[in-house]
C-alpha cells in the first residue's frame, strides 16, 4: 500500500480512504467470505472492519504492515460474527454434497478449488483450518480467540483435513470407468 494514502488516511482525507477502501475492498471481502456465508453478515462485517480501519490507522507504526494490519482486523470482526451464532466445540455436523459426474481425466486441484471445497465442510471446522492453514494462526492464539480449548483447535482441524482429504477424493481424484 501507497505511504502517502495511508499517511493521507491517518489525516481522515475522504479521497485517500476511498483510495484505499477501493484497493483492500476486494481483498477483505475475498477473506470475509472464507469464514461467513451470508451476505448481509459479509457486507456488516467488511463495512466494521473499515470503520476500525479508518479509526485506528494512526495506530499503525510501519506502511508495509498495514495489508497484514487489516487483514488480521477482518479476520478478528469475521471471528466476532462467528461467535454469535456458532459453537466451536461441536462438530459433529456433516454438510452434505452431490457427487458430480467425473471427468476422464484427473483435473488439476488449483487453491481456489480447495477453498470452494471449504464450504462442504462444518463450520467449526472451516474457520479453524482457515485461521491455523490460511492465516497462520497458532492453536494457542486460535484457542484465545475462540475461547476453546487448544485441543479441541487441533481436533477440528484434523476433522477439516479429513473431510477436505475425502472431498478432494470423490470430487477430483476417482478414476472414471
Amino acid at each position: 500500500m501507497d505511504e502517502k494514502i495511508i499517511q493521507d488516511c491517518k489525516k481522515q482525507q475522504r479521497n485517500a480512504q476511498r483510495s484505499l477502501y477501493e484497493y483492500m475492498a476486494p481483498k477483505l471481502y475475498f477473506l470475509c467470505k472464507r469464514y461467513l456465508k451470508k451476505e448481509e453478515e459479509i457486507e456488516e462485517v467488511l463495512a466494521d472492519s473499515f470503520y476500525i480501519i479508518f479509526t485506528k490507522i494512526d495506530q499503525l507504526k510501519d506502511h508495509f504492515a498495514f495489508e497484514a494490519w487489516a487483514r488480521r482486523i477482518t479476520v478478528n470482526q469475521c471471528l466476532l460474527q462467528l461467535k454469535k451464532n456458532l459453537n466451536f466445540n461441536l462438530y459433529i455436523e456433516d454438510v452434505g454434497y452431490n457427487q458430480q459426474p467425473l471427468a476422464d481425466e484427473v483435473t488439476d486441484l488449483e487453491e481456489a478449488d480447495l477453498l470452494n471445497l471449504l464450504q462442504y465442510i462444518p463450520e467449526g471446522c472451516k474457520t479453524i483450518f482457515s485461521l491455523f492453514v490460511i492465516e497462520g494462526y497458532s492453536h494457542k492464539e486460535i484457542a484465545a480467540q475462540l475461547n476453546i480449548s487448544e485441543g479441541t483447535s487441533k481436533s477440528q482441524l484434523n476433522v477439516a483435513k479429513t473431510k477436505l482429504k475425502e472431498l478432494v477424493t470423490t470430487f477430483y481424484y476417482q478414476k472414471a470407468k
